[in-house]
């Protein structure tokens, strides 16, 4: 749309650009640039959150329920302690590590890391334990503190007594829990004296008594604190 102005009278009207018009033109012009980009844009996000839930039914839940089968047999050796099948398989069925090796980024296939860590430690072989049970996520589960514990008999065995300590502190944390908490306190305790740290020894069996003055545990802790030169008054 144009304006007209007049100059002196008589003279005919000059035609104008109306600048409104130029805004309303560029910015119709920057709007069409920009929604190629929009709709572009969209466009990526719905393939992606498509593939995303595509991904989630057609290969992440069947993968799921293949490797939940393919534990099956590996679980029923480790029950047996039939270590050497629970971690290879037996021929026609595999073991844990090959659910590891097939399905590692499912929820079986990091429950099979627990197996194969717990059947390495029985067999002697800590250090392949250790690589186990780290890469192992028992967060929010009951296997969670058993695998710390796990994991600070693996460090113990393997000398590094530190690391020991700290997993069995671990495996301890929880309070509620009067069986396995006081066991891996009383461990920690235990590896805290071996390793000649005597007041952290004493500081842990102290815990463990005030704790869980139940457990068969604390029922032995005095006989360890007298060694250490702590004497009680029960």
């Amino acid at each position: 749309m144009a304006n007209t102005t007049r100059t002196n009278p008589g003279e005919a009207p000059v035609i104008t650009e109306n600048k409104g018009g130029d805004s309303l033109r560029k910015m119709q012009s920057s709007f069409e640039k920009n929604q190629k980009i929009i709709v572009g844009a969209v466009v990526v996000v719905v393939l992606l959150v498509g593939g995303y839930f595509g991904y989630k039914q057609l290969v992440q839940k069947p993968n799921e329920e293949k490797a939940a089968n393919a534990l099956f047999s590996a679980e029923q050796w480790f029950g047996m302690d039939s270590l050497n099948y629970a971690l290879n398989g037996d021929g026609q069925h595999g073991g844990a590590l090959s659910v590891i090796k097939k399905y590692g980024d499912t929820k079986a296939g990091n429950l099979a890391r627990y197996y194969a860590g717990l059947s390495y430690l029985r067999t002697g072989d800590a250090k392949n334990a250790i690589v186990q049970l780290e890469k192992f996520d028992g967060k929010g589960t009951p296997l969670e503190y058993l695998a710390y514990g796990a994991l600070g008999d693996a460090y113990m065995e393997t000398n590094n007594n530190a690391k020991g300590i700290e997993m069995y502190k671990k495996a301890s944390a929880n309070e509620k829990d009067n069986f396995i908490s006081p066991l891996y306190l009383f461990r920690a305790a235990l590896a805290s004296e071996v390793s000649g740290k005597a007041d952290d020894a004493k500081k842990l069996y102290l815990d463990l008594k005030a704790k869980y003055p139940y457990s068969q545990q604390a029922q032995e802790v005095d006989k360890y604190l007298a060694r250490l030169g702590e004497l009680t008054n029960d």
